[in-house]
């Protein structure tokens, strides 16, 4: 199977993402699970392949400035997300449930 460059070019940015989110998994301080694991790969790669927008404005823009993009989106925007995911749920990282449920 052939791929062309925009395939490629897209492939990379999803297994940078991927990496990115597993480097980020890897480094906090949190118990490692599949499904966390798993989560933040699917949210790295998204993320990055995301940055595949920024050819619409620059088409000839290089495959290292869009990896460079990609890892920025990926840092940083998966940190956001996730702040809105928390927000949005009504729980931050800071307040853990007590024993009540609340």
């Amino acid at each position: 199977m052939q791929l062309n460059v925009h395939e490629k070019e897209f492939l990379t940015l999803v297994v940078l993402g991927a990496v990115i989110g597993l480097g980020k998994l890897l480094v906090g301080g949190e118990r490692l699970t599949v499904r966390i694991l798993l989560g933040r790969m699917i949210i790295g790669a998204g993320l990055s392949s995301s940055a595949g927008a920024i050819l619409i404005m620059f088409k000839e823009l290089e495959p290292t400035a869009l990896i460079g993009v990609a890892s920025a989106i990926g840092i940083l925007g998966q940190s956001v997300l996730e702040a809105a995911a928390q927000r949005f749920i009504g729980r931050t990282p800071a307040q853990p449930e007590n024993g009540n449920g609340q």
